[in-house]
């Protein structure tokens, strides 16, 4: 479905990539695709709103939902609803943050005909899932470190499962992110008190205190493959990031390529995550990461973030493509040609707290 008015769900500096992607798309294809900000009180002056080519306002930054929680405005569905069809979008654009990671979003564009600049909603709630993820790799050959093989339920079966797999151990939650819903384990001792911990964490945060074990890999490296692909089933590895400095859970240093990987495993590591996107059906930008044991030489797959993440830039710089602006291409219905692009030179990109 072709599409030229974007709705823009989110604001700032990610609101202002896409805008900069779509005025370089119009002036390379000579489409014109034009751009709606979506913008909340705060933001009226701001640069995103000016630079866009229209601009929507949805009101206060924060309301009240149903359950009396205070929400951010860009988590108001009724709201982005009124919005997009007042603004007559045709797509919508999510970046990261906010709603970008919600198949319930991507299933809202689809009902009203909206082109939905991501993956699709079913990709996403299987690939969201850790546990159901863990099974689609398997079934793609891609490695991923023992665990539990099913949800572990009650302190008896994490016991049980523990014990299997040799400790330390990690326990997760199917539907965590950002660190939230994750416990380390070195001794049977304490097991039950992470458990349970885990578990209320990933209730609170995510509504779903389903949980799984795995085997901890000690002092391995966190590396990520970029992918885009599109509606041929063609699914490029765009390049390697790795993210092994962080600080609780969170990435502070990203690098690309990696400087610990040969090109051999730089290669191998990109064929698994195209592996995997393929046996997923993914479409449009995603990325697929994995931890890297550096004494075995071995990869073991751990979660796929269904979205264009922040880190983004620094795969761009290696390989001169556009994220963004390929985001666009595939979206409207274009086909990937050719090999993915080869990786040339080094990027840093570093968060500041």
């Amino acid at each position: 479905m072709k599409f030229s008015r974007i709705a823009i769900i989110n604001r700032g500096e990610p609101a202002m990539r896409l805008i900069n992607a779509v005025g370089e798309f119009n002036a390379e294809r000579g489409t014109s695709l034009r751009t709606i900000a979506l913008y909340t009180a705060p933001d009226r002056q701001a640069m995103f709103v000016r630079e866009a080519d229209e601009s929507y306002d949805l009101g206060p930054a924060a309301f009240t939902d149903a359950q009396g929680r205070r929400m951010l405005r860009y988590l108001d569905y009724e709201g982005l609803e009124r919005a997009l069809i007042a603004t007559g979008a045709d797509a919508a654009w999510v970046g990261w943050g906010f709603v970008a990671e919600h198949a319930a979003f991507a299933e809202l564009c689809d009902r009203l005909g909206i082109v939905f600049i991501g993956p699709d909603a079913d990709v996403m709630r299987r690939l969201g899932d850790k546990i159901t993820s863990k099974h689609i790799a398997q079934s793609a050959n891609v490695p991923v470190a023992p665990w539990s093989g099913e949800p572990v339920e009650t302190i008896d079966e994490a016991r049980r499962h523990a014990e299997q797999l040799g400790y330390p151990v990690m326990i997760k939650a199917t539907a965590g992110g950002g660190g939230r819903g994750i416990r380390r384990v070195a001794t049977p001792e304490d097991l039950e008190s992470a458990f349970d911990a885990a578990k209320a964490e990933a209730l609170s945060a995510f509504g779903d205190d389903t949980m799984f074990i795995e085997s901890l890999v000690s002092g391995a490296r966190h590396i990520e493959v970029q992918i885009i692909g599109d509606d041929a089933g063609t699914v490029w590895p765009v390049g390697v990031r790795d993210c092994s400095v962080q600080r609780r859970n969170q990435k502070l240093l990203e690098e690309a390529p990696s400087p610990t990987l040969t090109s051999d495993q730089d290669q191998e590591v990109k064929e698994a995550a195209a592996r995997l996107g393929r046996a997923a059906g993914y479409r449009n930008a995603g990325t697929v990461e994995f931890l890297y044991d550096e004494a075995a030489r071995e990869f073991s797959f751990m979660e796929v973030n269904a979205r264009l993440q922040v880190e983004h830039p620094v795969t761009e710089l290696t390989t001169g493509v556009d994220m963004v602006k390929l985001q666009l291409a595939v979206a409207n219905g274009e086909v990937l040609e050719g090999p993915a692009p080869a990786t040339v030179g080094h990027a840093i990109e570093a968060r500041l707290n």
